[in-house]
């Protein structure tokens, strides 16, 4: 086995997750809003998405399927549409609210599991991983079935650990007045990366 390869997958992969991006603000803000547990469904909503693109990368890498490049182009702008719908929503919560407790009551209910799933299938930066990325890394072992079963385990852990740091960091500011402006930093970031993807997309 390749140790230094799977050693540089693992960095790789806690650079990505961290990076500011739709999955990573989605969290903070799903657990500014609705605490551990809404948080806790969003990433279990984006690790599902992670494990489906990570299953699609697979049957491409064994010749299984094939994806035309006008499909991927196509996800990944309503992607984008979808991502700023939800960094939209968020914002006009922020600017609506009448004081900081009502928009943490009227917003518990967002985040969740099927947002976190939608956001991260659509995730163009996640389509670009397990497209481009994540295959380059399978000849960590003689054995592409092991590589891949061990690939796809240290991602799930990876992101699951990750993202929970995410929200603790979040959630510690949350505890200051400011935070209904963090929540609409949130919003305005996801809106901000929504557009950068679909302006990546077309050039």
């Amino acid at each position: 086995m390749n140790y230094f390869e799977y050693l540089l997958f693992i960095v790789s992969v806690v650079v990505l997750i961290a990076t500011p991006g739709p999955v990573m603000i989605l969290v903070a803000s799903a657990g500014l809003k609705g605490g551990y547990k809404k948080a806790l469904q969003t990433i279990f909503g984006t690790n599902f998405a992670s494990l489906i693109l990570i299953f699609i990368s697979v049957l491409i890498l064994k010749g299984f399927l094939t994806i035309d490049e006008n499909y991927l182009k196509a996800i990944r702008v309503l992607g984008c549409l979808y991502i700023a719908y939800l960094g939209y929503s968020i914002i006009k919560e922020v600017i609506q609210a009448p004081h900081p407790t009502a928009i943490q009551t009227v917003s518990a209910q967002n985040g969740g599991f099927k947002k976190g799933f939608l956001v991260g299938i659509s995730n163009p930066k996640d389509i670009i991983f397990f497209s481009a990325f994540f295959p380059q890394f399978i000849s960590i072992s003689p054995n592409i079935n092991f590589s891949l079963s061990l690939l796809t385990v240290t991602w799930i852990v990876l992101d699951f650990l990750t993202l929970s740091l995410v929200y603790l960091f979040f959630r510690r500011l949350s505890q200051s007045s400011i935070y209904p402006k963090i929540l609409g930093l949130c919003g305005a970031l996801l809106v901000l990366i929504a557009l950068y993807g679909l302006i990546e997309t077309f050039i």
